[in-house]
């Protein structure tokens, strides 16, 4: 309970410093997104689009599965498409780091570059083609002394949808080899 205690006075003491930090907050930005792959997606079939980000170096964002509920995840929300369904988003593990602020604890985060997957699955109405999937990432950095205003990054990823193969059942089943009367 204690080292429960001592994390929360530390992010609350953190969180109420935001303010002040808005100031003196990094003006270049702490998280980009790396170009994603054009990653062909079959009609009815789910396809994974990684997608690359990079924490500059000297900050931490806090990883999708903080720790303690009183710290900020990292989320990415795909915005949804009328054709293609967006599916799970698979985030990566986070690194356990101590840091100044809160020496006796470790905090789940994320540091340097780390991919994020995306399912995406057409649908088999979908018109073969290239498709723009748009989102936004949330997260909340970090140096190791303050913790700044959450930010949303933009995201944009092309998808290029592939016609599904023909359906390799036969039309008619096939007929008794014997003569029928």
């Amino acid at each position: 309970m204690h080292r429960l205690t001592t994390l929360l006075a530390s992010v609350l003491l953190l969180t109420a410093s935001v303010a002040a930090q808005e100031e003196f907050a990094p003006k270049v930005p702490v998280v980009k997104m790396a170009p994603a792959p054009l990653v062909t997606a079959v009609q009815a079939k789910p396809a994974t689009i990684p997608l690359t980000f990079n924490v500059a170096n000297g900050y931490h964002i806090n990883s999708n599965r903080p720790k303690s509920e009183f710290l900020i995840p990292t989320s990415l929300k795909i915005d949804a498409t009328t054709d293609i369904v967006i599916g799970k988003v698979i985030y990566p593990d986070g690194q356990d780091q101590s840091f100044a602020f809160a020496p006796d604890e470790k905090l789940n985060v994320y540091t340097g570059d780390f991919t994020v997957g995306v399912v995406v699955h057409p649908l088999r109405s979908v018109e073969p083609g290239k498709y723009i999937v748009r989102g936004t990432l949330k997260y909340q950095a970090c140096d190791n002394t303050a913790c700044y205003p959450p930010k949303n990054l933009p995201v944009s990823f092309d998808v290029k949808v592939a016609k599904a193969p023909p359906s390799s059942h036969p039309a008619n089943p096939a007929q008794s080899p014997h003569a029928h009367q």
